[in-house]
């Protein structure tokens, strides 16, 4: 500002334009300008909330998908690793796992065509050491 006075706080003047810019504002700037009143966001609030929710929900939906995928071959791998077997598996090969007749597990070569023990599935060993089921 020029001289160094300081204009009133009423008076709407921009120092580095040095001009009087009330009518360039987007808010009114006297007692007599028209009330600024809050917009309803409470719809598009709603919405919001109503996207995220069904987002999160799906997302969930995923990982528990996953997490039950992921239970089902830590069951497949508990009960082939805690069956009984007297030889060491071959990486890529197919082994069969049996119930015999006193309740034990125990994993064979022997198809289930061949076999008449109580047949619970057909594993192959990954490189990794995890038994998938085939």
């Amino acid at each position: 500002m020029k001289n160094g006075a300081k204009k009133p706080d009423l008076v709407v003047f921009n120092e580095e334009t040095q001009q009087y810019d009330a009518s360039l504002k987007p808010y009114g700037t006297s007692a007599s300008a028209p009330a600024i009143k809050p917009l309803n966001t409470a719809t598009w609030r709603n919405d919001g909330v109503i996207r995220v929710n069904k987002k999160i929900k799906s997302e969930f939906e995923e990982v528990k998908k996953q997490y039950e995928k992921l239970m089902e071959k830590f069951h497949d791998n508990d009960l082939v690793y805690n069956s009984k077997f007297n030889f060491e598996p071959n990486i890529g090969e197919i082994y069969h796992l049996y119930q015999g007749k006193n309740q034990e597990t125990f994993l064979s070569i022997i198809q289930p065509e061949q076999c008449n023990f109580e047949h619970l599935g057909s594993f192959r060993l990954n490189s990794d050491k995890m038994w998938e089921k085939v």
